[in-house]
């Protein structure tokens, strides 16, 4: 058995974390889709820039779009819609062969709103008409403005990608903001098999900070820890993962036609070259998440990742016992993921905020004299 199928068989949705016209255009993602077991894409305002400035697939929408003069925060939407309704698309088959659990592409609100719950309120209910295809996810930040627009959203009807979860506290908050949405979708008579989520908990960021943090430590005990963070941190998520979803609450909405909101592991390229380059997928293989990974990675997993079955569950201990020791030989834990979640933000914002000054620039160059800006 190649190691893709033996992850899916062990109940691991494979997703494909990233997209561009250039992808759809040669047919590469729906090759993926047929040969790779790809059953899914995510994507975030990085992945967006790189492809928006990366080629000339996108000329000529942007020439329309010059052409009738639209503003660049607009064009943004329209050209990023583009891409995610096609790869809805190229997806819908695997959507509907899996009642809707799969087959899900991700678009993220604009990163500048993370701090705005009105303002992303909106910007959710305006994406979600926008792309117009059962089979999306809109993307909210998991910042404290965040919980309140990922219930809003799912209480609407709407199917949300929760992202930037690096904390095992906020993960609770993410996932009653999950319970109180979906109580809400329940209580105003909305379908809740029609409403999905995931939860995306970041994985590779946490090993390159604390890492760092360790080499600045210098000690014997210190350099001990080293590589073991990102996992166990990732495996104790899933074990409060088990236990919400084994809650009495949760049973009401189970049975009142609620699928549950799936772990994603996110950010699962190797940064080290000193580590397996498919660590963050072959240690973390358990029933019902999902892993969205950048094709390299998805490439090497096919070519030689060892997939041993469940290596999440049965781990929690020794897991807890890396938090701990991490504690002890002097990395605030608690300060590590506060930081990773605002650097994350702030990542994301800068990339969208350089896509969107590079294409004001190219709208005004194309816009023909005497058209509006």
């Amino acid at each position: 058995m190649d190691p893709l199928t033996a992850l899916r068989d062990a109940g691991v949705s494979i997703w494909l974390d990233d997209l561009s016209r250039e992808r759809l255009v040669s047919g590469s993602l729906a090759e993926l889709v047929a040969h790779d077991h790809v059953v899914g894409v995510t994507t975030n305002p990085t992945i967006f820039a790189k492809a928006i400035t990366g080629g000339q697939a996108y000329d000529a929408q942007i020439g329309d779009l010059a052409a009738r003069g639209v503003a660049v925060d607009e064009a943004l939407r329209t050209l990023t819609a583009f891409d995610v309704r096609w790869a809805c698309d190229v997806l819908r088959p695997a959507f509907e062969a899996s009642d809707g659990v799969d087959g899900r592409v991700s678009i993220e609100v604009d990163p500048r709103l993370a701090h705005d719950t009105a303002a992303t309120i909106a910007e959710v209910r305006a994406l979600w008409w926008l792309v117009d295809r059962p089979n999306l996810f809109i993307k909210i930040p998991a910042s404290r403005a965040g919980l309140e627009a990922i219930a809003t959203g799912l209480a609407e009807g709407i199917s949300i990608n929760v992202t930037l979860i690096f904390s095992l506290a906020r993960y609770d908050e993410v996932m009653d903001a999950f319970l109180t949405g979906m109580e809400g979708a329940r209580d105003a008579g909305r379908d809740l098999s029609v409403i999905g989520s995931v939860a995306s908990f970041f994985v590779s960021r946490v090993d390159t900070d604390v890492d760092a943090r360790l080499d600045k430590i210098g000690s014997v005990q210190a350099a001990g820890w080293r590589g073991q963070a990102a996992i166990a941190n990732a495996r104790l998520a899933y074990q409060h993962y088990e236990r919400v979803f084994s809650s009495q609450r949760w049973s009401a909405l189970r049975d009142a036609g609620a699928k549950p909101q799936r772990p994603l592991w996110a950010s699962t390229s190797v940064k080290d070259p000193a580590y397996p380059d498919t660590r963050y997928v072959t240690e973390l293989v358990a029933p019902g998440v999902v892993n969205t990974m950048p094709e390299a990675t998805l490439h090497a997993v096919a070519d030689h990742g060892r997939v041993p079955g469940d290596s999440v569950r049965g781990h929690y201990d020794h897991a807890q016992q890396v938090l701990d020791g991490l504690q002890a030989a002097g990395v605030d834990f608690e300060d590590v993921v506060q930081s990773l979640e605002d650097d994350g933000v702030a990542k994301f914002e800068a990339s969208w905020d350089q896509l969107a000054s590079q294409l004001a620039d190219t709208l005004q160059a194309r816009r023909a004299p005497g058209t509006r800006s």
